[in-house]
């Protein structure tokens, strides 16, 4: 691996974050200038404007005939953004988990991800395929916006998308969209550096460009999630925070592979090993995400502490199975004789006592009302 190639990789993860970050800048201000509530601008446009990385490395990473690694980033970002990103946010600070999230888009982000998984069964995303993908993303997107306007109780008093260029409300608009072209075009940049950089170490270490893809340019290209959901937590954004992990998954699969699916001659090739392991990661992980937002409607530090550590079991897998080592069978049978039982009786532990909680209060407030009769 040249001095070239590092300046290359290096070079394209700092342009991916600085147009990330002017992404997820003019996506904000531009969604409250629409009248969008928090939520529901991390769920659509900032979400949105974080996967602009990951659409930008996969369309490439499939054009130029490297599919492992246009799967990988996103499976590998999916998994990422939920264990190491939502799970450091919530180390820094405990987020407050919004019912909507629990009802409504978290099992959204599941479905989608189960909907993926059927897609790959037969080892590729046809073009027919991505346009489902692309359609489920776009109805689900319409439904949001259309719930966000609807609860949004200040949006008749805010500022208006439609105000006249020449007014400040105008220049602040098209201020937004400034930003978000220039992020975009250094996404693409910063993205076709990252691709060639990562196929070139892929062959120095006699690694597959999917596990590159699961690991080194999933996590490069999911810093405009890390950066905007830890900001955002530390701000006191946690509905940003939440929502944009969540939304950006759903993008990722909707969008950035719905549209690589659909540009790529033949649709995109899913390997047999992602299909077997690292697509059921992703559905256990999202599945994962339901229970822990349900108990108490918040995110605590000891579970984003959980989350990160299981994402360094992740990751310790996929590189223990790359280079062949002894220990993977005993690491193997660790997790899934022992830690991972253990985490689900954990969680069905906590989901119980939640339930039997929220029903006790629902109780006592009827026995209160019946007294006061």
């Amino acid at each position: 691996m040249t001095a070239g190639t590092i300046v290359l990789m290096v070079g394209g993860f700092a342009v991916l974050v600085l147009g990330g970050e002017l992404l997820v800048r003019g996506g904000s201000n531009l969604g409250r200038a629409v009248g969008l509530s928090r939520l529901v601008i991390g769920l659509t446009i900032v979400a949105a404007c974080t996967s602009a990385p990951e659409m930008a490395v996969t369309v490439a990473a499939s054009l130029a005939g490297n599919p492992g690694l246009a799967v990988g980033n996103v499976v590998g970002s999916n998994i990422l953004n939920v264990l190491l990103i939502l799970g450091a946010s919530a180390v820094v600070a405990p987020l407050i988990v919004r019912s909507q999230l629990v009802r409504l888009d978290i099992p959204a982000m599941i479905g989608l991800t189960v909907v993926l998984l059927a897609l790959a069964l037969d080892g590729v995303v046809s073009v027919l395929d991505g346009a489902l993908l692309l359609v489920l993303l776009v109805a689900y997107t319409g439904w949001i916006m259309r719930i966000g306007r609807r609860s949004e109780k200040t949006a008749a008093a805010g500022p208006r998308s439609g105000d006249p260029a020449g007014t400040p409300r105008g220049k602040a608009v098209l201020a937004s969209v400034g930003l978000i072209a220039v992020g975009v075009a250094l996404l693409v940049v910063g993205a076709r550096w990252l691709v060639e950089a990562a196929v070139t170490v892929a062959g120095a270490l006699g690694v597959s460009d999917l596990v590159i893809g699961l690991t080194v340019v999933a996590a490069g290209t999911s810093l405009p999630e890390l950066a905007t959901s830890v900001i955002a937590a530390l701000r006191g954004e946690r509905d940003i925070a939440v929502g944009n992990i969540v939304g950006s998954n759903m993008f990722n699969i909707g969008a950035v592979l719905g549209v690589a699916a659909v540009v790529s001659d033949g649709g995109v090739p899913v390997a047999a090993s992602v299909v077997r392991f690292d697509l059921p990661v992703a559905l256990a992980v999202a599945v994962a995400l339901l229970p822990v937002a349900f108990t108490g409607f918040v995110l605590r530090r000891w579970e984003g502490a959980l989350l990160v550590a299981y994402y360094g079991a992740y990751v310790g897998y996929l590189l223990l199975d790359a280079s062949g080592h002894d220990a993977l069978p005993a690491f193997s049978a660790t997790m899934i004789g022992f830690v991972l039982p253990l985490t689900g009786l954990g969680l069905l532990t906590l989901v119980l006592y939640e339930w039997r909680r929220h029903r006790g209060t629902a109780v006592a407030r009827h026995d209160d009302g019946g007294d006061g009769s």
